[in-house]
């Protein structure tokens, strides 16, 4: 299976877009097409979201493909990323309503930014009122190069019943379920399709003078000339190629396939475009990990060149199975070469992200990070005795998604992309490993500081038979300027305490700031040994130690104790419509406004800085994206410990 009878070497698309935009349904309605069907939900409407990369393998008209069902939810978008690193293309699918356009156009500006070639894909296309210009319209605004509609919706009535190839100037009739079947042109749309077929070509034109003097002459180019600019400009980036169709219906599903074959790069152009020299040792890449079950590790990875064969040496470990997704079920196969997307089996020690040859170490290949957690969620076990498995378990979850980020400090808290990736986690601990786990709001690092300077006297005088315990120290605790920290200062003078017993104070006097009057660590204090006294026998490192945590601990209350709060400097970045709405989320949260301005690289976005205390940070992401149809998003860091009178 992993070759093809005219040795076209394998190719490989990412369905990207939108939630509820219906990659899932496409990427099912391609298999299908391609007579290799998955199993589809009874009810459609019921389709749990997709939370993961879905791989599947089929062969159309003799051409193998890798198909990539990717996540459209952006707290999910790190596996997307992965997935566009590895593709030849990507098929961008989205709803033909204007409204909804904009939360296509980070997606654009990522497909742009890696250059990987795009289709886009309107789908949903029989719920479309009116005709397809608007929705152009508005996509063209988070487009960088020009959008070129390549079909145009037939309307029987208010309903869509099928579409007019441009660049073939024939009309094709939507059959539910199967393949489109040929029709007329219809008569009232001949002159729209003339003039909708005009600009196609003139945009062409623009990168290709023999084609623009047939423009100027007035001659009507080939669809052979059309085709073959249309694949060239695609690969480069300067056009995106703009179908239609209804995934649910088999709508448009072959037509998408048709464009795919003609216009997807081969293995070669996309190793060139990723700047991968040619010719060595066979080389892949691990682009995603997954804790099958009873299969294992499997290492889901694209060959860059060569044939790899199972049984190989990669990474310092034996290959243990080659598989592909063949109607839905992993089968193994006996080898994968350029251009496969396949998963390799018992890869341990292997991370995801690495690049791989039996030939030995190859040089690292690039590959995406995951941006900054936004979001975090402390949990713990509800049996104490299942938290070695909580660790071991959460140490695969990372391994598997490095979007997700853990800290253990006190507590062990999950940081992700969103409330919905993070209970995911849960559930797949849950489900996949036997953990019931209690989750939380993760605690605030809240410190305390003092506002006056003190004196205050220590002493330890106990007699329990035999040797007692004696200690006496006299000292000064004052406030430091905020982030000096803690300072220990010796002023003893004349032997009132021995130089062997002054460490110890010292020792005792910061030991000491690690809890305060309010329950929390104590910062930027100074503490001054004046005076003291001792005895000669009694006396002890751990006598001047207690009389010293004394004094400490009554000389912290009456300083004028103060809570401090850590706050953080935060750019939220927003569409520019939703500027007003950010600035009132930050204020409506004790933030403090710096100001606002372009975002760098995003016209028509502004970025929002802000002064935020960290105890309102926790749901911040939650109402951002329901303020801005899930297209809101920020960046943090510690600035500064702050006075507050929140009680926490």
């Amino acid at each position: 299976m992993s070759g093809t009878k005219n040795g076209r070497s394998p190719r490989s698309v990412a369905l990207v877009g939108p939630y509820s935009s219906g990659k899932s349904t496409l990427f099912e309605a391609l298999l299908d097409a391609a007579g290799a069907p998955v199993k589809r939900p009874a009810d459609p409407r019921n389709r749990p979201m997709t939370t993961e990369i879905r791989l599947g393998h089929c062969s159309y008209l003799g051409d193998q493909w890798s198909i990539l069902d990717c996540p459209g939810s952006i707290e999910f978008a790190h596996q997307t990323c992965c997935a566009l690193a590895m593709v030849d293309i990507a098929v961008v699918v989205c709803e033909p309503t204007p409204a909804k356009v904009s939360t296509v156009g980070p997606l654009l500006k990522t497909l742009r930014e890696e250059g990987v070639p795009h289709i886009l894909f309107i789908n949903k296309i029989d719920t479309l009122d009116d005709g397809v210009a608007d929705t152009l319209a508005s996509l063209q605004e988070y487009a960088a190069s020009p959008l070129v509609l390549r079909q145009m919706p037939i309307f029987d009535g208010q309903a869509v019943s099928g579409y007019v190839d441009l660049m073939s100037e024939r009309a094709y009739r939507y059959r539910r379920g199967q393949a489109s079947e040929l029709m007329q042109i219809p008569a009232a749309m001949l002159a729209d399709e003339e003039a909708a077929l005009g600009r196609l070509v003139e945009t062409l034109a623009d990168r290709d003078d023999a084609l623009l003097e047939k423009v100027l002459d007035d001659i009507k180019p080939t669809p052979e000339e059309l085709y073959r600019d249309m694949r060239k400009d695609l690969c480069d980036g300067a056009v995106i190629e703009v179908l239609v169709g209804a995934a649910e219906h088999a709508s448009g599903v072959r037509r998408l396939w048709k464009a795919l074959r003609h216009d997807t790069p081969d293995p070669a152009e996309t190793a060139q475009r990723r700047e991968i020299v040619p010719g060595g040792a066979p080389r892949a890449q691990v682009f995603k990990t997954v804790y099958a079950g009873h299969t294992g590790k499997l290492s889901f990875a694209r060959i860059w060149s060569g044939t790899i064969q199972d049984g190989a040496q990669l990474g310092g470990t034996r290959l243990g199975g080659i598989y592909r997704y063949l109607n839905g079920e992993l089968t193994k196969v006996p080898e994968a070469r350029q251009g496969d997307i396949i998963a390799f089996g018992r890869l341990d020690g292997v991370p995801t992200g690495a690049t791989l040859s039996p030939g030995g170490q190859p040089e690292p290949l690039p590959f995406p990070r995951p941006t900054p957690p936004v979001y975090a969620m402390a949990v713990a076990t509800t049996d104490r005795k299942d938290d070695v498995k909580l660790s071991g378990a959460l140490h695969k979850l990372a391994e598997e998604d490095a979007s997700l980020f853990i800290t253990q400090d006190g507590e062990t808290v999950l940081h992700g992309q969103g409330e919905m990736h993070l209970q995911n986690t849960v559930d797949h601990l849950a489900r996949d490993y036997g953990l019931k786990l209690a989750t939380h709001k993760p605690a605030i690092a809240y410190k305390e500081t003092i506002r006056r300077p003190v004196h205050e006297h220590g002493r330890l005088k106990r007699q329990t038979g035999g040797h007692g315990q004696f200690a006496d120290v006299k000292i000064d605790i004052a406030p430091r300027a905020r982030g000096e920290g803690f300072q220990f200062i010796d002023k003893i003078v004349g032997g009132a305490v021995p130089r062997n017993f002054i460490p110890a104070v010292g020792e005792a006097a910061e030991e000491a700031t690690s809890k305060g009057p309010f329950g929390y660590p104590v910062v930027d204090v100074s503490v001054t040994l004046v005076d003291g006294g001792f005895h000669a026998v009694d006396s002890s490192d751990m006598a001047f130690k207690t009389a010293t945590q004394i004094a400490m601990k009554e000389g912290l209350a009456k300083a004028d104790p103060v809570l401090l709060e850590p706050v953080d400097h935060v750019t939220i970045s927003v569409p520019n419509d939703y500027t007003a709405r950010a600035q009132r989320l930050l204020t409506g949260r004790r933030g403090q406004i710096l100001g606002f301005a372009e975002r760098p690289g995003w016209t028509g976005w502004d970025d929002v800085e802000a002064l935020l205390p960290e105890a309102e940070m926790h749901d911040l992401i939650i109402e951002l994206r329901s303020q801005t149809m899930g297209l809101g998003t920020f960046r943090r860091r510690f600035d500064h410990l702050a006075e507050t009178r929140v009680v926490p």
